[in-house]
């Protein structure tokens, strides 16, 4: 490369840079006003202005190093341009030293450029014009073994030894250069010179398009004059031999052996034909002499141009005259008969024939039988020889007829352009311009523009007729590839490294901001969350001590004395109260969930006890004693059995079940009745009628533990001490609709809009029951049909306990001893519903035996009568199903007769008859009493109260009256119990409660007064302390108390005091109950942390007030 290109090649990469850098400045404007506004976005988040990385103190130092980025971006994209041409003009230099003379150089300069000889010719020839240089020298004489090259090659060696000093026009050019290394040309000649080679160029594509577009026109114009005189020539015959020989010499045949044998004369014409001049007068005798009709031309349809047919066409329209084919070419023999003057085009064509005595042509026009686009030349032919001065009227008199020839214009260009080798190189059109805004293309197609375009005149004789000729390339000429993809890789990897260091520089921003953002997002997530368990506890406290309140006083209103309607009154307030008060404890505990905040307990629970109320049935596999959250895992069966019993309505049963999971992984080897029933009816579903516990069709219950992975997994290895529990809800409801399946555990969802009017419930049950599961490590599922009910099933880990370690509250429930040796008889015709209550009954101690009718208990006692196995019958249960009123009857004499022959006698009575029903009217229930045929009717299902209050209900009258445990209330007689809360409703409530039970309570309405009534020595057994009290609250308070008793009991150990001084107590600590309201896992903690032995949540039962002070006596 020469020190002047070099030169200008940097030039122009510095204003290219210039340039990219203006566009860095201005983008880092538009992102500091776009920072600038996220600053204030940032503020409405009550962000100070100085913390905002683009606003605070830091914000010049970011922006100024984004700066000193850009600028190392574009230093180090010169210096390595800068390097680059370096090390190619180094190249060259070293190239150069070795050359020993301008020859060489020059040589060097034909090489880099990669021109043509003849470009570097005229270079040579644009220097030696100028006044650049002021002498030549070159050999005279160039012998013929000189080759081209070395021609050029002197002609540049005179340019460059011509040494003098030059001043360059260009203010960045060297002022010293030395002559040796210096090429005396301006630095603007090379950039000419490459425009005027490109101009040369593209001036020679125009010209070669136009020589190859001339003489295409210039061929077709030459063979249509040739053709056209032939035409001209045939008119002339047809003149002298029709008209100039009598009888006429020319006939059809002669005519159209002629023209086709002389076809070649007229390369371009489709055919030739011959019209007779017939004036109206003689159309008739004309038509009887040649024996066909005069046809007309123009058709209606215009389908049928293609399909012409003479004898189909309509006979010409009555006129002047007529010009019917007489003689035509074999090529165009389907015309004969068709009268020219019936034609639009041809008969102008025919008039100005006549008129002018010259050649004229029609504008293009579909010929027929072709349907291609032609024109059609047509002569006049005269009856003798007339002057050409004519005048038009004299020509018309003389007029015969007409010879007129077809040219199909496309076959015919299209035959010319095959004949030439360069047809693929142009697209050539022709077109009708006679008139110039709607020219009429008569050959080609539309092409996309290349560029250039030729367009060349056609002269073919009729001056009324204009036709051009347009050309144009068919592919426009190549771009310089090699020169754009270099410019475009050189620009894309500038632009990447650029975009490197920006997303670099960017990317340490974002970081930075997005650090703040979280920091700033964590400190306000943990002030929400304060905000909201503060708001949990406020909400809490005061929905809950109000309704401490009505409930409290609605129990003591039916405590009194008031009528059936006044009681009914009551109750429904209090069911209504206690649902509003469940309503409460979900949402809290879904707020709880969402906060992860709930916890679950660690205490050891008798499973039995906890369930017996909920009538659920407990497999014998179950320990009896196991460590977890008794009241967390009633919750859940309470929420899902509370689902069932609101979609199960009309007919059917609900019915729990609990097993351990290793029941299942194995059930071949199932020992619980129950289970195994439950499993074959999964099993076989042919005679599920029978099996279930309703009669009702049930879902297989398989299906709702077939996706649990602890559950099916073999790989699972829990440690010896935790047992899994399988907890199952089968219900023949209305089933879950298959598109709402997806979404029941989803909080506040539901499965449908209607729901929530005919079902009712706020959709957070199984949402909570879900969380809940999740938290004992089980897992949840179900499967449902529509129209056959939903069973669902959950498992729950647990630790085994020791019957030790139980807690009072939660102690297993004693068997009245009266009931033990009992036997009972269950008559029952479905195995599973008989062995659930079995399970009931085995719970009181008795020993349970299982007929399927009322027949197979007579001989089940019958039997016994022999072998004395029924002397112990105290009971038989009898279900509704299988009870008729005569073989009631029949059973009831059969076992008085029994007993009577065996001479035993069962408890001194009869066995006692239970009915037992799901359902039973007024009627039936009084039916069966007063006839003497059942003793009591238990309805289902079976509770364990219930089924003690029956049993002793029964027996009260026959035998002497079972010894009576421990009330409840002898635990608190006399004792002195202290009540301290700020509201009065409430410490009425608690008043009224204790004082069932024989309790002796004073009330106090602040902290500070309880201090003080609890300063040692005192006579108060316990205290109900409220947490939330004004001056003092009850946490203040319990510590102020714990403090004092810790003095004295640490005055009387040292002996300081005596234990006579403090009431002859020794150790003082009385206990503290806390009333609260706030039911966060905190609050509790806060509670026993400050002192207190235990809390009673509000509102509170009569019960929960006695169980939580009773087992500190």
């Amino acid at each position: 490369m020469s020190c002047v290109a070099g030169t200008g090649v940097f030039v122009k990469l510095s204003r290219l840079f210039v340039k990219v850098h203006r566009w860095a400045l201005v983008k880092m404007s538009m992102n500091f006003k776009l920072s600038g506004l996220t600053g204030t976005l940032l503020a409405s988040f009550k962000m100070k202005k100085q913390n905002d990385p683009l606003h605070g103190p830091n914000s010049v130092k970011i922006w100024r190093r984004k700066i000193l980025f850009l600028w190392f971006l574009c230093v180090l994209t010169i210096a390595s341009i800068w390097f680059l041409l370096s090390f190619e003009k180094g190249a060259l230099g070293r190239k150069d030293k070795n050359l020993d003379s301008c020859e060489e150089k020059a040589q060097v300069l034909l090489e880099h450029f990669n021109v043509s000889k003849s470009q570097l010719h005229a270079l040579v020839s644009l220097f030696s014009e100028s006044d650049q240089v002021t002498s030549l020298e070159c050999p005279k004489e160039l012998g013929p073994e000189m080759a081209m090259t070395n021609g050029i090659t002197c002609a540049l060696k005179v340019l460059c030894l011509k040494k003098h000093e030059f001043q360059p026009q260009e203010r960045w050019a060297t002022e010293d250069v030395e002559h040796n290394e210096q090429c005396p040309a301006q630095d603007m000649n090379i950039p000419r010179m490459l425009e005027q080679s490109l101009r040369d160029k593209s001036l020679r594509r125009e010209e070669t398009l136009a020589n190859m577009c001339d003489e295409r026109a210039r061929m077709l114009q030459d063979q249509f004059n040739v053709s056209m005189n032939h035409v001209h020539a045939l008119a002339i015959l047809v003149s002298t031999f029709h008209y100039g020989k009598d009888p006429s010499a020319i006939d059809q045949k002669t005519f159209g052996e002629y023209t086709e044998r002389t076809a070649f004369e007229r390369p371009l014409t489709s055919g030739v034909a011959y019209a007779l001049k017939v004036p109206h007068s003689e159309r008739k005798q004309f038509e009887k002499q040649h024996g066909w009709t005069i046809k007309k031309m123009e058709m209606e349809d215009q389908t049928l141009v293609q399909d012409c047919i003479p004898e189909k066409l309509d006979p010409a329209p009555i006129q002047d005259e007529y010009a019917p084919v007489i003689f035509s070419q074999e090529t165009v023999s389907h015309i004969v008969s068709i009268d020219m003057m019936s034609g639009k085009e041809d008969r102008e064509n025919i008039l100005r024939a006549r008129a002018s005595g010259k050649g004229v042509l029609t504008s293009p026009f579909k010929l027929l039988k072709s349907n291609h686009l032609g024109v059609v030349l047509t002569f006049a032919v005269y009856n003798a020889d007339i002057p050409l001065d004519s005048t038009p009227e004299l020509r018309t008199e003389s007029t015969v007829g007409y010879l007129g020839a077809s040219y199909d214009i496309p076959s015919l260009v299209e035959k010319l352009l095959h004949q030439l080798a360069s047809k693929q190189t142009i697209v050539v059109n022709v077109y009708d311009t006679t008139n110039a805004l709607a020219p009429i293309l008569m050959y080609g197609t539309d092409v996309t523009d290349t560029g250039l375009l030729h367009i060349s005149n056609l002269d073919f004789g009729d001056p009324l007729r204009k036709h051009q000729m347009h050309c144009r390339f068919k592919y426009k000429p190549p771009l310089p590839w090699t020169a754009i993809n270099a410019s475009v890789g050189v620009l894309v990897i500038t632009l990447l490294v650029g975009h490197i260091f920006y997303a670099a520089i960017s990317r340490i921003a974002k970081v930075e901001e997005d650090y703040r953002e979280m920091m700033e997002l964590k400190v306000r997530a943990e002030a929400a969350d304060v905000a909201k368990s503060q708001f949990l506890a406020t909400v809490s406290h005061e929905i809950r001590t109000p309704m401490n309140g009505v409930l409290g006083m609605l129990q003591m209103l039916m405590d009194t004395e008031l009528d059936a309607n006044q009681m009914d009154y009551a109750q429904t307030a209090h069911a209504s109260g206690k649902d509003l008060i469940s309503l409460i404890n979900e949402v809290l505990d879904q707020a709880k969930i969402e906060s992860g905040r709930l916890e679950l307990e660690s205490v050891p629970f008798d499973l039995h006890s906890v369930l017996d109320n909920l009538a659920v049935y407990v497999s014998n596999q179950v320990p009896e004693v196991v460590i977890g959250d008794p009241g967390r895992f009633r919750q859940i069966i309470t929420n899902l059995v509370g689902n069932s019993v609101k979609f199960t309505r009309d007919k059917g049963h609900i019915f729990v079940s609990v097993h351990l999971a290793d029941e299942v992984r194995s059930p071949l080897g199932v020992g619980d009745a129950v289970l195994e029933q439950g499993l074959n009816l999964a099993r076989d579903m042919t005679n599920e009628i029978d099996n279930t516990l309703s009669g009702c069709p049930v879902v297989d219950r398989l299906k709702s533990w077939a996706n649990f992975k602890r559950l099916n997994s073999t790989d699972t290895i829990e440690e010896p001490e935790m047992i899994r529990l399988l907890v199952t809800i089968e219900d023949t409801g209305v089933g879950i609709p298959l598109d709402a399946q997806s979404r029941i555990f989803t909080p506040f969802m539901q499965a449908d809009s209607s729901t929530s009017r005919t079902y009712g419930g706020t959709g957070i049950g199984l949402s909570i029951s879900k969380c809940l599961v999740d938290l004992m490590g089980g897992e949840i599922g179900f499967v449902s049909e529509p129209g056959t009910g939903s069973t669902f099933s959950f498992t729950a880990s647990f630790r085994k306990g020791e019957l030790s370690s139980l807690d009072t509250k939660w102690q297993p429930y004693d068997p009245i001893m009266e009931f033990q040796g009992w036997r009972a008889l269950v008559i029952d015709k479905r195995r599973v519903r008989a062995e659930v209550t079995r399970y009931h009954l085995q719970r009181l101690g008795i020993s349970v035996d299982i007929a399927s009718s009322l027949k197979s208990a007579c001989s089940y006692l019958l039997g016994g009568c022999y072998t004395s196995v029924p002397a112990d019958m105290a009971v038989v249960l009898i279900d509704k199903d299988v009870w008729h009123n005569e073989i009631s009857i029949s059973f009831n004499h059969f076992l008085k007769e029994s007993k009577r022959n065996c001479g035993k006698e069962i408890l001194g009575n009869l066995p006692k008859i239970f009915f037992l029903a799901t359902t039973i009217s007024p009627d039936e229930r009084y039916e069966l009493l007063s006839a003497g045929l059942a003793d009591n009717v238990i309805m289902k299902p079976l509770r364990l109260s219930v089924l003690i209050a029956c049993f002793q209900e029964a027996i009260g009258s026959g035998k002497k009256s079972p010894a009576k445990r421990n009330k409840p209330s002898n635990l608190l007689r006399g004792k002195r119990i202290l009540v301290v809360d700020d509201n009065t409703v409430n410490r009425r409530v608690a008043e009224g409660a204790l004082k069932k039970y024989g309790a002796i309570v004073t009330c106090v309405e602040s902290g500070k007064d309880a201090l003080e009534l609890l300063k040692p020595p005192h006579t108060f057994d316990a205290c109900f302390m409220d947490r939330h009290m004004p001056e003092m609250d009850g946490f203040e308070a319990t510590r102020q108390i714990r403090s004092r008793e810790r003095q004295f009991n640490k005055e009387i150990a040292s002996g300081e005091a005596s234990a006579e001084m403090f009431g002859n107590v020794a150790y003082w600590h009385t206990p503290i109950l806390a009333m609260t309201a706030d039911v966060i896992q905190a609050t509790n903690e806060e509670c026993i942390k400050c002192g207190m032995d235990d809390y009673v949540s509000k509102p509170f039962e009569e019960e929960q007030l006695y169980n939580a002070v009773a087992r500190f006596f």
